[in-house]
């Protein structure tokens, strides 16, 4: 099919979110932007969150691992839904009981300044980090496969890109983002079944029969029991649970959307009935990867890993429908992640970082100037980023998001936990210095546990390379760490943060007083 007409249908859908974002920022403001005025419809936010939650790299790069490890990654997956179950039920009742706009404001009520801003910058790097990890992918993967044929070079794709969703999330925020998130997840989830039935229909294949070819070759296996692994499914399950603890209810993009929806009973639903829908999802894109495989022997295609699905969708062996259907989904894939990145990003910045909402002596005017000219200022730093992602070229983003995830969300897990399992109070000028030395430490270790990742990626050979992978397995007898990693960096910033602590006598009084007044009215 022609680039040309390919990428019009991009343009088009591009329109579509502008017309959007015409009518739902009218007469927006800063809370607006911020928390959409606390008046989101839970349902909407709910289905618009998946697209948030799965991205580009769950449509590309999970049927990708199929594979290689068949279906493992719903360990995670399972893991995923019990840490939704502690957002809901833990998390969420703290951010409505202490009426948030930032949830990092909860560091600067339970420590004080320092770790409120620590908690800040943690989900800046992180958040910034991570989304444009994702976008690259799918930028990369439109270059390769349209703009190069019209002689567009990668730089400029990606700054197009930016410039459109700067367009529609200017004004708006996240009052605008919850109607684009839900209109973008119905194309993308659309465009994943549509494949799927068309690629068996080519086959000729019933349900049935692709789950027994999957079985057969060996690609539906789910758990790992090898206990050195770093798949290993208890490692799987729990890395998963407090990767979602962390990357949703402890990320403000993640969590301003749920905070803008009006009650806690709302907010709770929103996030129960995301998980339940996640898990089926995500065993699509899974079903997905197997059956592309297969249709990948069938075919005589070789390709593997990111490139498998837009390979065979983008390839001319199926129908060109289905190359406008993939690339509509991708790109639906993509923005929910991308715009809710830079507004989050954005809002943090603002409120946490500056304390615009503070700052009583500026008009609305000023606040909104500061706004955008940070909302730009962030969208420079999402173009050196995407530039410094193709530098790299990884082939398995989804191994590179999880890496970068265990380092910067470790110190935000740690703050939290500590903050609401124990009574303590913390010197809180150290807080920074805690929070940087736990991921310095953790990466040290993980350098040494798996070297073949940093081997690989970084191009080390010769007797440095078998150096370190002789010392690896001295240290460790084969053993090796998994996304649990994130755990243990949160385990080491909680154990820093209890040496700089003492007795919190006031909370310490309180909560006698209130088991008093609890036996009492026994």
């Amino acid at each position: 099919m022609s680039p040309f007409i390919l990428f019009s249908f991009v343009i088009g859908y591009f329109l579509l979110l502008l017309v959007v974002a015409y009518f739902t920022s009218r007469n927006s403001n800063n809370d607006s932007f911020f928390i959409g005025n606390r008046s989101s419809n839970w349902m909407l936010v709910a289905f618009g969150m998946i697209g948030t939650s799965l991205s580009g790299v769950t449509f590309v790069s999970v049927p990708g691992t199929v594979g290689g490890v068949g279906f493992q990654y719903f360990q995670v997956v399972i893991g995923y839904f019990l840490g939704y179950l502690v957002i809901a039920f833990v998390l969420l009742p703290i951010y409505y009981k202490l009426n948030l706009t930032s949830i990092y404001l909860y560091l600067e009520k339970r420590f004080g300044p320092v770790s409120y801003k620590t908690g800040a910058l943690f989900f800046i790097v992180s958040r910034a980090l991570g989304a444009t990890a994702r976008m690259f992918l799918v930028v990369n993967i439109l270059q390769i496969f349209i703009l190069n044929n019209m002689g567009v070079p990668f730089w400029l794709t990606a700054l197009v890109i930016l410039l459109l969703i700067l367009l529609y999330t200017f004004e708006g925020g996240v009052k605008t983002i919850v109607y684009t998130d839900t209109l973008q997840t119905t194309f993308m989830l659309l465009g994943l079944i549509v494949c799927i039935i068309t690629v068996m229909h080519k086959m000729d294949i019933s349900f049935g029969s692709v789950l027994t070819s999957l079985e057969e070759n060996k690609l539906s296996r789910i758990f790992n029991t090898d206990a050195n692994s770093g798949s290993f499914f208890l490692k799987q399950i729990l890395g998963g649970m407090f990767i979602t603890i962390a990357m949703t209810g402890l990320d403000q993009e993640m969590m301003q959307k749920n905070i803008s929806v009006r009650t806690l009973r709302d907010s709770q639903k929103n996030i129960l009935t995301l998980s339940t829908i996640l898990i089926f999802v995500n065993l699509l894109f899974l079903f997905m990867g197997g059956l592309l495989y297969l249709y990948a022997a069938q075919t005589g295609v070789t390709v593997k890993g990111d490139d498998l699905f837009p390979s065979i969708a983008l390839g001319g062996t199926l129908s060109v429908a289905i190359s406008v259907i993939f690339i509509i989904g991708l790109i639906s894939a993509l923005f929910p992640s991308a715009d809710g990145a830079l507004t989050a990003l954005t809002s943090s910045f603002c409120i946490d970082i500056l304390g615009l909402k503070k700052k009583s002596r500026l008009t609305e005017k000023q606040k909104k100037n500061t706004r955008l000219t940070v909302h730009l200022t962030f969208a420079v730093i999402f173009f050196l980023l995407v530039m410094i992602f193709k530098w790299i070229d990884d082939k398995s983003i989804i191994d590179v998001i999880l890496k970068v995830a265990g380092y910067t969300y470790g110190p935000l897990l740690g703050l939290f936990a500590f903050g609401i399992l124990t009574h303590r109070s913390i010197k809180d000028k150290y807080a920074l210095a805690v929070c940087l030395l736990s991921p310095l430490l953790i990466f040290g270790i993980d350098f040494i546990n798996n070297p073949e990742w940093f081997i690989k990626r970084f191009g080390l050979t010769g007797s440095s390379a078998s150096d370190l992978l002789s010392f690896s397995q001295r240290v460790f007898g084969g053993f090796k760490i998994g996304i649990e990693i994130l755990i243990f960096n949160g385990l080491l910033t909680f154990f820093g943060l209890f040496l700089i602590s003492r007795k919190d006598v006031k909370r310490e009084l309180e909560k006698e007083k209130n088991e008093s007044d609890l036996t009492v009215s026994a």
